[in-house]
């Protein structure tokens, strides 16, 4: 039984920093996903990693702000957010995959979600 469990978010000022966890038990050997959804949005690829943590993939708006990485050792994925933005703001997702897609229908199992939110 996979299960992935996410901690971290909250609000933050624009410019802030902030940190999400997702720890994920009953599986190995698995690729990690990070997606978000605005409201009124579809739901987004924000980032991407693969098993061994050498590959890693973003999408335009948060590239060079936003880094995803690994401790293997506690099956914990993070994505490390700087320079918030208004527009950061979303219920963002942990999902877990076969390999390192930005498509969300490559993503097996999905966290239960946390809040994002961005002041101006």
């Amino acid at each position: 039984q996979v299960q992935l469990v996410q901690s971290g978010g909250g609000l933050m000022q624009a410019g802030g920093s902030l940190r999400l966890s997702c720890a994920a038990s009953g599986h190995t050997f698995y690729a990690m996903g990070w997606f978000r959804q605005a409201p009124g949005k579809e739901r987004e690829f924000v980032a991407a990693i693969n098993w061994s943590g050498d590959t890693t993939y973003y999408a335009a708006s948060v590239e060079g702000r936003f880094t995803i990485s690994r401790d293997n050792a506690k099956n914990t994925v993070y994505l490390q957010m700087n320079s918030l933005k208004p527009e950061d703001t979303a219920v963002y997702y942990c999902a877990l995959g076969a390999g390192a897609y930005s498509d969300q229908r490559r993503y097996n199992y999905w966290g239960q979600g946390t809040q994002v939110t961005v002041s101006s």
